[in-house]
């Protein structure tokens, strides 16, 4: 039988990480695999070093996995609760299905070989691979997104105080310029380019907790589309504002907005113009909530 020794590192937890893992058969070490991750934690890296050692050795073969993890072994013999890393869970359901597979518990640092270059291994991996140091100092931002664990949430914000807030997103749709003497002067089959792209972009304000899957619902107060044709030649610029007043802000409202309203005055213009180009998508400004005032101009 092949044995697959897994080890995983993390220098934070959650930080940079690595996972080890050694294929050995008939007593003797075979191969010798590993990865780095930049940011991660020690029980993903433990998780993704079995994945990686079981993708290793063809399905036929039936294989002993040995991990000084009780969190990885324990959760495939006692049926510990996979409450966390369902990614890589998932994953790693997908490579045993169809496989015979023992699991084995070993003590870490216990002066097994093959267990202590696994962890070997997968320290060495942690590093940066550049030699540099990609550990995030105490008090670095955070992604407010991403859990300790490395997983999404939605930002709780039962507690913030509700205030205005105000967000402005600007996009830049570049066409021909007979294209915006057609819209300015209506000659469009499909009717008002602007009017409807207007109204397309309000509408998808008040959808975007709908299409981006961890913004908040918001009671918007306003949303505007304005136009301008005259800034550059053959160039539309377009922005979007979003006011409400409540306890998170409306930057994704207001790039919601300005994205949807450009797509719509190319879909009502690619019949003429289809190289149509929508760039610099972006916020220029945001009101309001506990980081304050931002301006990109």
């Amino acid at each position: 039988m092949i044995e697959i020794y897994t080890d995983g590192a993390c220098r934070g937890n959650p930080g940079p990480g690595g996972w080890g893992a050694v294929i050995v058969r008939d007593g003797q070490p075979e191969t010798e695999l590993s990865g780095h991750s930049p940011r991660t934690t020690n029980n993903r890296m433990e998780i993704q070093a079995v994945i990686e050692g079981l993708g290793a050795v063809p399905p036929g073969e039936p294989v002993c996995v040995v991990s000084d993890s009780e969190y990885v072994i324990k959760t495939q013999t006692r049926g510990w609760q996979k409450k966390a890393n369902q990614d890589l869970w998932a994953e790693l359901d997908r490579a045993t299905q169809g496989r015979r597979i023992e699991w084995r518990w070993t003590q870490g640092h216990s002066g097994d070989p093959f267990n202590e270059l696994a962890d070997r291994l997968a320290v060495a991996a942690s590093m940066p691979p550049n030699g540099g140091s990609d550990v995030q100092p105490e008090g670095a931002p955070r992604l407010s997104h991403i859990t300790e664990t490395g997983e999404a949430r939605m930002v709780d914000v039962g507690d913030k105080e509700i205030t205005e807030r105000v967000a402005v997103a600007r996009a830049t749709l570049v066409m021909k310029p007979e294209t915006i003497k057609l819209i300015q002067s209506g000659g469009f089959e499909k009717g008002d380019v602007l009017g409807v792209a207007r109204v397309a972009g309000v509408m998808a304000a008040k959808q975007t907790h709908g299409l981006i899957p961890l913004c908040h619902p918001i009671p918007l107060a306003q949303v505007t589309i304005d136009f301008d044709t005259t800034s550059r030649e053959g160039e539309l610029q377009l922005t979007a504002m979003a006011r409400a007043t409540w306890k998170t802000g409306v930057e994704m409202e207001a790039l919601t907005a300005v994205t949807v309203s450009a797509l719509t005055v190319y879909d009502m213009c690619k019949a003429v113009d289809r190289g149509m180009l929508i760039k610099d998508v972006r916020l220029v400004k945001k009101t309001g909530g506990k980081s304050g005032d931002w301006s990109a101009e």
